[in-house]
């Protein structure tokens, strides 16, 4: 039987990629001015699609997104995705919405390991590559040898002759100027947009095969409820359509379409029909997963599901059982905390959640340990409380071999750190596999090193670095386990008991270790507040007065001048802590705490 593919050239579907800030929603910013999306002296937000707080705070893509726009009479759908590592699974789940992708690259940093996490999705899934050469404005620019870089990394990919011969655009997008040559003046992004029309093929589909839409992402309205977002593979589709959506068991479930939308720019547009190519918003649909599929009742058939990358970490999360349980938290209950989980697990397809024999605690599955900081941090803000481990790598077996997931770790230094840098990594059991010395002053240092070395590094390299390194890592694939090697060489100071600290008890404290508390806080038995300068934990008394004597009264001596602390972060917490300790997370703090608190 023959398939009648047909091409429709009204649509084109493109998702950007990019790694970490190399300036993939600025530039959405851009295509929405450029393209008349907004109307004249209307006020918009700076980063439009990093609608979420903790995105717009951290100034990086956490979820991928989707908006439109229409240029030359063509809809352009564009998904802004994520350029961390620890996202790829919102990466896997746009580019199932997609027939191109522009390759965003900063002209000095280069092809980042993200950059090639991103990339090797995008020619899996045979895209259409279009390669813009951001910020090449800076200084430090070095284009052409960026953009070798980058075929580079192409020919390593395994990309295909078709692939290999992109077009190659250069951007400052910031101000929103794209040319086809770094000669070219331009004042605009319209080489961007008119080579999107030009290079990208409109999405094809079969003209006799009935409706079908693959799930790919979903959203949720006060008024109308679950909302499917996804794009039409084959067919058309009308409001009050009788349809049927297809789950994991392959059991269609009946549905009717109460309300049909598709994008206009950020917002949703109502319309009355639809067709083959377009990514729409279906309402009246209750029970949906991502990788589902919608279509037609008369003629039910499956799309192949939306595959993702396997988790490689796990966290414990855990009911809250310390002495202050309850006290700053809406939501408590372990119940509460199952049903915001598995909550997670439909919206997020990259995380999974396995209940604990004593049910008050869960096992959460995922990317990376920034991926479980994020979640964590969501949930505090919508007012959770509970208690977290320390993350673990997710082990496998291959032929009775215990296997490790191994880490692709790209490492920018100032010359005068690299030392300790190498030293540090190849104490935690990582290979060296390139060094590039461009004769500014800084390295770039790629390494191979398992991911458990990364869990507390972070912030041991920045302090080795000054502040001045940049570090990235993508996941490489399993290994052979490497070996042991220690993770924290200090101990914790305990408390001993339930009080409120006391400048005097922590001022005599201070020559064993760092302290976390400040004076006047409260404190329980088995709560750590500072790191200790051995290896061995300290047990002490934080709320420790000066007493009074018959010579002086109690308050009257010294004045005490205490080391300013800084307040440690959900990241840094959860990088501290060993496998006997845990992270007491609130909406207003963030707790260390021994997981067994009694010393006894």
């Amino acid at each position: 039987m023959t398939r009648h593919l047909k091409t429709n050239n009204a649509i084109r579907n493109i998702a950007i990629i990019a790694h970490v800030d190399h300036g993939k929603t600025t530039l959405v910013d851009a295509m929405f001015r450029q393209s008349g999306t907004f109307r004249e002296g209307q006020e918009v937000a700076e980063r439009l699609m990093d609608s979420m707080d903790l995105e717009r705070e951290r100034g990086i893509t956490i979820a991928a997104k989707n908006c439109a726009v229409t240029w030359r009479n063509t809809k352009i759908n564009i998904i802004d995705t994520p350029g961390h590592a620890d996202f790829g699974g919102e990466v896997e789940r746009a580019l199932s919405m997609a027939n191109g992708a522009i390759l965003l690259v900063d002209a000095s940093e280069g092809p980042l390991p993200q950059t090639r996490f991103v990339l090797s999705k995008a020619l899996a899934a045979k895209l259409a590559i279009i390669v813009v050469i951001n910020k090449i404005d800076r200084p430090d620019a070095r284009t052409q040898e960026v953009v070798n870089e980058v075929y580079d990394l192409l020919i390593d990919l395994d990309a295909t002759e078709e692939q290999l011969e992109f077009p190659l655009l250069y951007a400052i997008g910031r101000d929103g100027i794209a040319k086809r040559s770094l000669e070219e003046e331009s004042a605009s992004l319209v080489p961007l947009l008119d080579t999107i029309i030009d290079e990208i093929p409109g999405p094809q589909y079969d003209e006799t095969a009935p409706f079908q839409m693959l799930v790919s992402d979903y959203g949720y309205s006060d008024y109308l409820g679950r909302l499917a977002i996804g794009r039409i593979i084959n067919g058309r589709v009308s409001c009050n359509d009788a349809l049927v959506c297809i789950g994991e068991g392959g059991v269609p479930k009946a549905l009717r379409v109460t309300k049909l939308q598709s994008y206009a720019g950020a917002q949703y547009r109502d319309v009355d029909s639809a067709e083959a190519g377009d990514i729409i918003i279906l309402s009246g649909i209750e029970d949906v997963k991502i990788g589902d599929t919608i279509c037609n009742r008369d003629q039910p058939k499956a799309l192949p599901r939306i595959t993702v990358d396997e988790p490689t970490v796990s966290i414990k999360i855990a009911q809250n059982d310390s002495p202050f349980a309850g006290r700053e938290g809406k939501f408590v209950q372990s119940s509460k905390i199952r049903e915001r989980l598995l909550k997670e697990t439909l919206r997020n397809v990259s995380i999974q959640v396995e209940e604990c024999t004593d049910r008050t605690s869960f096992i959460v599955k995922g990317r990376g340990e920034f991926q479980l900081a994020i979640l964590i941090e969501t949930m505090r803000r919508e007012g959770y409380e509970i208690c977290v481990g320390r993350p673990q790598v997710i082990y496998k077996d291959k032929d009775g071999i215990q296997q490790e997931p191994i880490e692709h770790l790209s490492i920018d230094c100032e010359e005068a750190y690299l030392g300790v840098v190498m030293e540090k990594l190849s104490s935690r059991k990582g290979r060296m596999t390139n060094l590039a010395n461009h004769g500014s002053g800084r390295v770039r240092v790629d390494f191979n090193v398992p991911s458990r070395a990364l869990i507390g590094y972070r912030d041991e390299f920045l302090t080795d670095t000054k502040g001045t390194g940049i570090m990235n890592s993508s996941f490489a694939g399993y290994d052979d386990y490497r070996g042991d090697f220690p993770s924290r060489h200090t101990g914790s100071l305990v408390s001993d008991r339930q009080g409120e600290t006391v400048a005097y008890a922590l001022f005599h404290l201070e020559p064993r270790g760092r302290m976390f508390v400040t004076p006047g806080m409260p404190v329980y038995t088995g709560l750590i507040f500072g790191e200790h300068n051995r290896e061995e934990d300290l047990f002490c008394n934080p709320c420790k007065t000066k007493k009074l004597t018959n010579m002086r009264a109690s308050g009257k001596d010294e004045n005490v001048i205490l080391t300013p602390v800084i307040p440690l972060s959900l990241e840094q917490a959860l990088q501290f802590i060993r496998h006997d300790e845990m992270v007491e997370v609130t909406p207003r703090s963030i707790r260390l705490r021994k997981a067994v608190l009694s010393a006894k």
